[in-house]
This record gives C-alpha cells, structure tokens and sequence, in this order.
C-alpha cells in the first residue's frame, strides 16, 4: 500500500494474511503495517473484453488457502472467554493480548486463536478509550488487526463493519499518527470491499485516503503518487478510463519531479497509462508509452521484466495491423519468458495464445490452431505457483479463438474449465461474469437458448451486485441476454432488457453510435410483435435517419432497414385487427449465428448481438 507518515513511536505490526503482493509494493514505500488482504481483482479478465490491466501491484490473496495452512472458511471463533469480563479494564490488557494475538500468528498455532485474543483486545482498548474520552489509536490498530484476521480466513463480509468502526475512530486534525491510521484505515477497507467486488465502494475508499494522505503531505509527495496509481489501478478495473488517465498521468508527473529521468516508477506509470490508452483505442501513445517503459527497464537493468513490456507491445502492434512487428515482439518475449521461466511456464502460454491470435487475423488457421494447442498443453499441466486467474484467463481467450473456428462445444469446455478455476476466487466476479456472459453466447450458437438465458442472467446478477450496472459491456450483455429471450418467446421480458440496454448505451455511447443503433434495431423489432407499432417506427426512423448519413444511402444495411420502416408505416396505416404475423416471422429464424460483437448484424428483422 502507498506510504503516508510513519508513526513514531508505535510498534511495527504485520499481519500474514493470504496475500501474493508483488515485491514491488513493498519496495514503493509502504507503510503497510495497519493494512491485510491486499489486491483487487484488475485482471478484470472479463472474457468478452480485454483484460484492462495486466499490474501485478493489485494481486488477489489465494481463496484456498490461507498462511496459516487452514481452509479458506474456517470455523467460527470458540466462545469460551479467555480473560475475565472485569478485566478489561486494565489499561495493560489491550496492549497484552494485542501481543498474543501476533505471538500466535507468528508460532503458526493458528487464526482463529489470534482472532480470539484480538477481539478481546479490541474489547479492553474500547473500554479505556470510553473511560479517557480520547480517540485511541490503540483501538483503530487492533480493529484493523482483527480485520486482517478475518480477511485470512476468507470470512470478508464479517471485516467490513470491523474496519468501518476502525475508519471511524482517528481525529486526522491530531496529527501524523492519526492522519496513518485513517489513511491506512481507508485503504485496507477498500480492499476488503475489493475481494467481494464492490468495485464503487472500493474506489470510495480508496479516494477518502487519497483526500487524507494529501492533507499531510501535500499534492506532491512521491507516497501520494503511489496512491494516486492504486486508484488509478482501480478505476481502470471500473473501466472508468478518463479518471484513471487524470491520476496516472498526476502520477507520472509527480514522479517526473522527485526522480531521476527514466525511473523504475516512471516505467511503471507508463505501463499503466499504455493499458489506459489501449483501452481507450489510442494505440499510437500506448505504443509510446510502452517503448519508454522499456528502455527504463532495460536503463535500470531490470531485462527480465522487458519481456513482458514487449508482449504488451505486441498486443499494440496486432492492434495497430502491424502484424510482422508484432510477430518480432511476441518472439522476442517468448525467447526470454522460456529462458528465464521454464518451457512450460503460463507466461509462454501467454505468449502462444497472442500468436494464435495474430495468425488467425491473418488468414493462417493451421499456424493459429497449432499455438492454441500448444498453450492448452500448458494449461493442462501447469507448473507449481502458476496463478489460476491467469490460467483461466487465457482459456477464455483459446475459447474466442475455437469460437471463431466455428468449434462452440469445445470452446464452452474450455469456458467451462475457465470458470471452474475462478469460482471460489474472491473479487473475482466481474472476470466470472465476463465468462459466463462469454457461455451464453456460445449456447446461443449452439441452439441451446434456456441455458443461454441461464448464463446472461447469471453475469448479469453479479454484474449488477458489484456496481458495473451502468457500463457499456453491461449493457451489451443485456442486449444479448434480450436475444436469448426472443429464442424462448418471452417478449415481454426481452423488451425490458432492450430498454435498459438502449437507457445505458445512450448515456455511454450517445444516440448515433453503431452499438447503440443496434439496440434501438432489436428493441424496434420486439415492439413490432408486442403490436406497439408507433415506438417500433420512431426508432427505425431515427436509425435510418443516422445510417443514412453515417453510410450513405446505397448501403445494403440502410436499404435493409428502410425497408422495414416501410412496412412499418404501411401497417400503422390500417387496422391492426388483421391477422397478426407469427412470431416465427417476426424474429430471426433460430438456426442464424449469432456473433459476440456488436457491430454484427442480423438478417431478417434486423435483430444484432
């Protein structure tokens, strides 16, 4: 975690929790004492959109095990006091069981023992700071104690309230010491909100202590930098890409000021603000990001982390079309990755997966079928340590690539087994939901519409619970899901859904957009069949008023739909009375494919994924 002040005179305390922190953060200066579990989820992997950060600064604690050795979920605490009620009191009981509570940790006898003994120091420092009339910070250190506890044995939700009261008891106006332990407070709170996927509370809390950390340090300081990165780490996994760029780019300029030219930590900003603008599609300044963050690498004498830099230029180059150039960096990583790593480790998966890719856009199926299998081989058998977030990861990429193959059975086993890996991961849910919204429109493609529903509403039910309810990709995965229903006759509830994917597009895309026209198609068809002629019209209108202008009259698209519209205003002008056209006619026949992308059309009515 990014640094504030360091308190004085207060004892270093450390938590093991079930963390795989990168060594960098400890480098950066944390002051990471009052903080647990750290790490969202940015690998968002979401399966239908590129992972938007690749940051190892922001890794997940393991969900299976914790340090300690135990299961995720372990048993509820004993109730068997160990100290007298009376006793808490003592003003020297607080500090004495806080000891007990790390001397148990650090004898490996278990959590749940020093979740025993913090609880009850929390207990004594409550009941002497009632007694002083003072915030204790002496309290605030063993809820966030407690807190960590929690958080290692996987039991995240009971942590919430535990670090609310935390973040409620430092009076910042007093000083350093209670300015680290709100900051510090605020922080560990947003990454608890973080592992159960409350993305908007998360980025709350991680604000908050951004406010406070800038309060006694000023604007300036290389600490507010790191945070300013951290957040920007979690606005990117919000795929909130404006307000990430505001902060990374805040961040390259402060350390532009306190460091030396080319910088291990400008090489990091730069990593970060090549994903923000790959996200944004500005391949050109992300290409020139990434190339200054390798030279700062290699500078810095850091080669071993180049060959992850070149993948990512890679992916830019594939981006940009400029497929030789891309083939020399996936190479030129793949030489060094198995090298340094082993022939069988996931990162040379990676790398196969992003080849197989290249040469699918090229027109080269076998190269691009041999380097899927080739990755799968791997991932079949991967080596100890491999992380299953990036396993799973990159067979939901294969799986794009066997769908594309026209092999949908068996790119939803692989989605299958994706998911699997995934299931029981905390702060995992929007990558799951990517996944599962990825399943759904396989089983469209294979005809199997209840399961396909199935899946959509799934993703979408965790989409919505974690506060992505008013993105773009969220309102995609609505309008597939609407499709679906059209499958299984249930009119009604596909129209709901366009109409709350067309309410999201509109405030993401604006009313002109390809995405956007494409709902506006969908839902303008469903009204059709519910008989609500008069809305089907207003939306063909406009869609044909914007295509017009946007592709030209002589457009097979803009004549398809022209035409409809005739029919349309030719049937508004007579009774409705008459005989009402089937359902079958009305919507796409069942056995049309239905592709991922949004900007694919549909034949018939018009109807578009």
């Amino acid at each position: 975690m990014p640094g504030l002040v360091s308190p004085p005179e207060v004892a270093a305390l450390r938590i093991t929790v079930p963390d795989r922190v990168d060594s960098r953060n400890r480098e950066n200066g944390d002051d990471s004492e009052l903080r647990s579990a750290k790490g969202r989820s940015p690998a968002f992997k979401k399966s239908l959109l590129p992972s938007p950060s690749s940051s190892s600064s922001r890794a997940k604690p393991s969900p299976e095990r914790n340090s300690f050795g135990g299961k995720r979920r372990g048993p509820a605490a004993p109730d068997k006091p160990l100290i007298d009620e009376s006793s808490l009191d003592n003003p020297d009981l607080g500090p004495f069981l806080l000891k007990l509570a790390r001397d148990t940790i650090a004898s490996g006898e278990g959590p749940n023992k020093a979740l025993e003994y913090a609880i009850r120091a929390c207990k004594s420092f409550e009941r002497c700071a009632v007694e002083s009339g003072e915030p204790s910070l002496e309290l605030a250190m063993s809820l966030h104690v407690t807190a960590a506890i929690y958080c290692s044995l996987g039991r995240y939700e009971e942590a919430v309230p535990i670090m609310e009261r935390a973040v409620a008891v430092p009076d910042v106006s007093r000083g350093p010491d209670h300015a680290l332990a709100a900051f510090s407070g605020h922080m560990q709170l947003g990454d608890t909100h973080s592992m159960l996927g409350h993305i908007d509370q998360s980025i709350d809390c991680y604000s908050r202590g951004l406010e406070i950390q800038i309060q006694a340090l000023g604007d300036s300081d290389p600490r507010v930098a790191e945070t300013c990165r951290y957040l920007a780490e979690a606005h990117v996994q919000a795929m909130q890409f404006d307000k990430a760029e505001k902060l990374c780019q805040r961040t390259l300029e402060i350390h532009r000021e306190h460091s030396a030219p080319a910088s291990i930590e400008e090489a990091a900003d730069r990593r970060l603000m090549a994903i923000i603008c790959d996200a944004k599609g500005d391949y050109d300044e992300a290409l020139e990001h990434l190339v200054l963050a390798s030279m700062a690498m290699i500078a810095n004498g850091h080669e071993g982390e180049v060959a992850s830099i070149d993948v990512s230029i890679g992916n830019t180059y594939l981006a940009l079309g400029r497929y030789d150039e891309a083939v020399f960096s996936y190479q030129k990583a793949l030489t060094v990755f198995k090298s340094t790593k082993g022939d069988n480790h996931p990162a040379v998966a990676l790398v196969f997966v992003r080849l197989a890719d290249l040469y699918y856009r090229t027109g080269k199926l076998r190269e691009s079928r041999s380097y899927c299998e080739n990755a799968l081989r791997i991932y079949a058998k991967p080596v100890p340590g491999a992380v299953p977030e990036d396993i799973a990861g990159g067979l939901a990429e294969i799986a794009s690539l066997y769908e594309a193959f026209e092999e949908p059975e068996e790119a939803l086993k692989l989605l299958q087994k994706s998911l699997k890996l995934l299931e029981d991961v905390p702060g995992q849910w929007s990558s799951v939901a990517g996944i599962e919204a990825q399943m759904g429109v396989m089983f469209y493609i294979v005809g199997r519409y209840e399961e396909s529903r199935n899946s959509f509403e799934s993703a979408v039910a965790k989409l919505r619970a974690i506060g992505e309810k008013k993105s773009a990709f969220f309102g995609m995965v609505l309008n597939q899901m609407g499709l679906s229903c059209i499958q299984l006759f249930k009119i009604d509830e596909a129209a709901g859904l366009f109409e709350e994917s067309k309410g999201i597009l509109e405030q993401e895309y604006g009313t002109s957009h390809q995405d956007t026209l494409g709902v506006y198609t969908n839902l303008a068809a469903t009204y059709d069949a519910m008989g609500r002629v008069e809305e089907a019209i207003e939306l063909l209108e406009h869609v044909v008023k914007v295509r017009e202008e946007k592709l030209g009259t002589a457009n097979p698209d803009v004549e398809d739909e022209r035409r409809r519209l005739a029919e349309l205003l030719k049937e508004a002008g007579r009774s409705r009375n008459t005989k009402q056209k089937s359902l079958e006619n009305l919507f796409v026949s069942t056995s049309n494919k239905m592709k991922k992308e949004v900007t694919k059309r549909w034949p018939s009515l018009g109807f578009k994924s």
